[in-house]
């Protein structure tokens, strides 16, 4: 079951966090982009024991922005408050480059962390998941019985789109609401997408966030095959966009958005190895397993 559901119809047990930490300087954004990964064993000790996260990832956006996305079951102030709790330490280290900050340790001011990150979230035009009521804990307990194990490369996908005017990001959101069962429909024939987060940014720019199984050139591929024509569509409102139509230019825009994509700090998986379709095989067959013990 997939879906792609505007802020208000969202259903399903999944959430998705956009957090935007607005940087002191250019030296700060410098500073967190070499701190960061030295701390992200300990993110992911600290996710691990929350237990509600599917994936999470910081990206330094530029010189004034870090963002940190997270895809996680359940209601988002719970979430920011196991998040503060178990994996403190690593944004107390984050905070400490941040303009107006939330007092630290974190773990101890877990309600002004929270009211903060709720003051600094950005709320996404869209949202889309490929499995929406599937849990981490049922995801990995299905896994575990069922003995899967791959080697399949789950990738984070950070895409910038520039956009030409402040017009473009208010036509962004019609265009969603337009083209929204279509993407649902074309990102079902893909096949390879987890999660995404469709997220207007400042200085006019749009944030494309997906989680997806590997290659990149493939994934590309497939995207420029299958969802060309909306892609055609948001190139409308791009500076300097790749050329269209682009399911007959895959190569260019493989290369371009190659070139908008930003490196990831610290990518968090909960279930590494497990294919789109390992996932929705899995919670498939737990439900034909709870109808035959109800029949």
């Amino acid at each position: 079951m997939m879906s792609i559901l505007g802020v208000a119809g969202r259903t399903g047990v999944q959430d998705h966090l956009t957090l935007a930490f607005p940087l002191k300087s250019a030296a700060d954004a410098k500073a967190l982009a070499e701190k960061l990964p030295a701390l992200m064993p300990d993110l992911a000790k600290g996710a691990d024991a929350v237990g509600t996260v599917h994936y999470s990832r910081f990206v330094v956006l530029s010189e004034k922005t870090l963002i940190f996305l997270a895809d996680f079951d359940g209601k988002l102030d719970k979430f920011l408050g196991d998040l503060a709790n178990n994996a403190g330490p690593a944004f107390d280290a984050v905070l400490e480059h941040v303009d107006g900050p939330p007092p630290s340790p974190v773990a101890n001011n877990i309600e002004a962390f929270v009211t903060w990150a709720m003051r600094h979230k950005l709320s996404p035009i869209a949202v889309y998941t490929a499995y929406p009521t599937g849990t981490v804990q049922n995801i990995k307990s299905r896994a575990a019985a069922a003995g899967i194990t791959s080697e399949a490369e789950q990738l984070p996908f950070l895409v910038i789109l520039p956009l030409k005017s402040g017009v473009a990001e208010i036509a962004l959101e019609g265009v969603f609401k337009v083209a929204g069962t279509k993407l649902v429909d074309a990102a079902d024939t893909v096949g390879t997408l987890h999660l995404a987060q469709f997220v207007l940014l400042d200085e006019h720019k749009f944030g494309f966030f997906t989680v997806y199984d590997g290659p990149f050139d493939k994934y590309i591929q497939d995207f420029a095959e299958k969802l060309g024509p909306i892609f055609d569509l948001l190139f409308k409102f791009v500076k300097d966009p790749p050329p269209t139509p682009s399911a007959k230019n895959a190569d260019a825009m493989t290369k371009w958005i190659a070139e908008h994509n930003l490196p990831p700090i610290g990518m968090y998986n909960a279930y590494p190895g497990l294919r789109v379709q390992d996932v929705n095989a899995l919670l498939a067959e737990a439900d034909e397993t709870r109808s035959a013990k109800s029949a």
